[in-house]
Parts: structure tokens; sequence; C-alpha cells
């Protein structure tokens, strides 16, 4: 019933990826918390807030085919290394313009596009040299693993963030998410067999990306489980609500929980989640699993009380983490190696574009139609999305983990 630790202590360097990348998750996310924040204590706007989302999306769409191809090329150890060196720098950046008297929203709307597009090199190499590190009988055990680092991360680090924030400020919020970039690199360069061979079959053009996105659309089940994410996160992703939820609550200081609350949740599905190597219908669990989280987000829409608010948070994050254990699953157990970092790229796409377009369209409908019916319709709209999406490919719904695993591994 409970997680499976065991390929931490097999695998040393897969014992330092995930040491590392939970501390910079960490730290990455106090910046998400602080950045938004930010901007809506400048600008007093939910739509100001939003619109950063599609900021974000452009230069991810731009670097994150390019990102998976170069990680089918190049050292993927050090692609990470690169990436995160300069994430580090654009967080002192930020930290920079948090110093001055009147800080510049259009700065941090630059900065946080060109974080969003170093990321396009960092999650698909990171993605594609995970299962490198772990042999392949562990490979099930590992999607839980790296759910439950991300997990950890994501709630410290939006109530330390919010803590920091009231405490010492913007400055020390920001530098606080470069010390951990620091940490993060020097394990990932205590890494030491990443299995990297220089190879002439890659290279980084515009074949070996269509070669990726062919492979993608030649299967359902792959597809299935990027749209389905991708319409749940559009529809009922009501994060850049988060900061007027807490204000209209009358509880600004608790704007953390707010941000904290899907990862707790996340947190005690993911300790829990021993029985999910069990399920092998994997493509009916991810769409399940993607209209409770649905129905959780309609829910926070329809409460009018803070502490239900929370609760039904937990419920969409618990639902979501059981959603992204059983897609990671997936992906490690199918998709050929040489292709993992093109196809990590796609997956990145659906996963951050997903909420990017999600928190443009919560900062829009909610100055339409007022805060809480645009959480509760989105979340109407996740459900019966998830549905039609479904229904129009019956390989996904009914994929089961067999089917796939002897031709691809």
């Amino acid at each position: 019933m409970f997680i499976d630790i065991s390929p931490l202590k097999k695998y040393p360097d897969y014992r330092m990826l995930f040491i590392g990348q939970m501390v910079s998750m960490f730290g990455s996310m106090i910046t998400y918390v602080a950045l938004p924040f930010q901007i809506y204590e400048i600008t007093h706007s939910t739509f100001a807030v939003g619109i950063v989302g599609t900021i974000e999306l452009v230069p991810l769409l731009l670097t994150a085919f390019l990102g998976g191809a170069v990680a089918d090329v190049l050292d993927r150890k050090k692609l990470l290394i690169y990436s995160e060196i300069a994430i580090a720098i654009i967080v002192i950046l930020l930290a920079i313009n948090a110093s001055l008297a009147q800080p510049k929203v259009w700065v941090i709307y630059c900065l946080a596009g060109l974080m969003s597009a170093f990321n396009g090199f960092h999650r698909p190499a990171l993605e594609a040299l995970t299962p490198r590190l772990v042999a392949k009988e562990d490979i099930h055990a590992i999607s839980p693993l790296n759910s439950f680092k991300s997990v950890i991360g994501t709630v410290a680090g939006p109530a330390v963030g919010g803590l920091c924030i009231a405490m010492f400020g913007w400055v020390v919020t920001y530098l606080i998410d470069t010390v951990t970039f620091i940490i993060s690199i020097i394990a990932l360069m205590q890494i030491r067999h990443s299995s990297w061979e220089h190879s002439t079959e890659n290279k980084v053009n515009f074949k070996s990306v269509k070669e990726g996105l062919r492979y993608a659309l030649s299967r359902q089940e792959l597809m299935g489980s990027y749209l389905v994410d991708f319409i749940a996160l559009v529809f009922s992703m009501p994060v850049a609500l988060f900061p007027a939820m807490a204000e209209a609550y009358g509880k600004p200081k608790l704007v953390g929980l707010f941000y904290a609350a899907p990862s707790i949740g996340a947190l005690f599905a993911t300790l829990l989640s021993g029985w999910t190597h069990k399920i092998r219908r994997h493509g009916l669990a991810i769409a399940l699993s993607a209209s409770g989280w649905g129905l959780a987000i309609a829910a926070v829409g329809f409460t009018q009380n803070i502490w239900c608010s929370l609760f039904f948070l937990m419920l969409a994050g618990a639902s979501d983490m059981f959603s992204g254990i059983f897609r990671t699953t997936l992906w490690n157990q199918t998709i050929p190696d040489k292709l993992r970092g093109r196809l990590a790229g796609i997956e990145m796409i659906s996963y951050m574009s997903g909420p990017l377009l999600g928190n443009t369209q919560a900062g829009f409908m909610s100055a339409l139609i007022g805060m809480h019916n645009a959480i509760m319709i989105g979340g109407v709209l996740c459900v019966l999305g998830v549905g039609v999406c479904s229904s129009f490919l019956p390989k996904f719904i009914r994929y089961k983990a067999s089917e796939i695993i002897k031709t691809n591994t």
C-alpha cells in the first residue's frame, strides 16, 4: 500500500538526482508563489496575474521541441546543469528588480518568459535522464518517487514562500531560490553513470522533431495521456486566482496555503500509492483521475468557506497526483530511450501549456463572471472535456500496460 523507496537505496546516481531536484523544486515553488503575488501587489489585477501564463507559454512552445531533440543528442546531465545555471541567474535578476524602489512589472514578465524558455530544455533532459539511472524492473517504482519528490517541494515551497514574503520581502525570497539551485547543481555533478554515449544517429534538426511527433501521433494511449491532462488544466486551473481568493476571504497572509493545499493532497496520495503498480488500465485510470480533479475544482468554486476551499483543493491535488503517476509509468515503460527527450518535450507542452493557458483563462473569466463562478464552471467543463476526449480515443481508454511493454523495452 505504501510507497516503494527501494530505488533510492539501490541506485546512488538516482538518489543524488532525487535529492537535488527535490531541493530545487522547493526553491522553484517559492518563486512560483512570489512572482504572481508580486505582480498582484503592484497591479491589484487578477488579469495581470493571469496574463503571465500566456507570456510564459510562447517561449515554452519555441524551446520544448528543441529541448527534447537536444536531450536525445547531448549529455542529458550536462544539459540539466546548464539549464539550472541559466534559471538561477534569472532568479537573481528577479531579486534585483524587486530591490528597486518601484519594481517593474514588464521586467517580471520578461524574466518569467526567459525562465519558461530554459525550462523547455530542463524538463525534457530530466525526464529522459531519469529512466537511465535505474534498472528496467524498477521503472514502475520511480514514478511514485518522482511524484513524491515534486510534492515535497510543492508542499513546503508555497508555505515557506508566503512566510518569506511576509517576513523578509521579495529580495530574500528570490535569493533563497537561488541557493536551492546551487545545491541542486552540486548534486547533479555527483552523478557518475548517466549512460551517455555520443551518437550520430540522432541530430538536432526539424527531421528529428518530426520523428518524435510522428511516433506520438501513432499511439492513441500517448496522445490521450497528453490531451486529457491538457484539457483538465486549461479549463480548471485557478492558481492565478489564489491571491484574490485569499484577499476575498480576508486572509491575505494565508495565500501560501492555497498554493500548498493541492500539494498536501498530492503528498497523501503519493505516500499511499503502493497500490498503483497493480493497475494495468493506465488510460482509464488517467481519465478517472482527471475527472476527479475537475469535480474537486468545481466544488472549490461552489463553496464560500475558506477551509472547505482548501479541503477541496487537497482532493484536487490527490486526483492530479494519481493521474501523474499513471502517466509517468505509461511513458517510462513504453517510450524507447532514443525518443525519450523528444517525447518529454511533447509531454512538457501539454503539461506546462495547460496551466499557463488555464491561468490566463481563469483570470479572464473571473473578471467577466466573478471568481467563484469562473472556478465552478471551469471544473464542470474539465469533466465534460475529459469525457469527450476519451470517447474519441478508444485505444487510450482500453489500453493495458502489457500490450506495449513487450514491444518497446
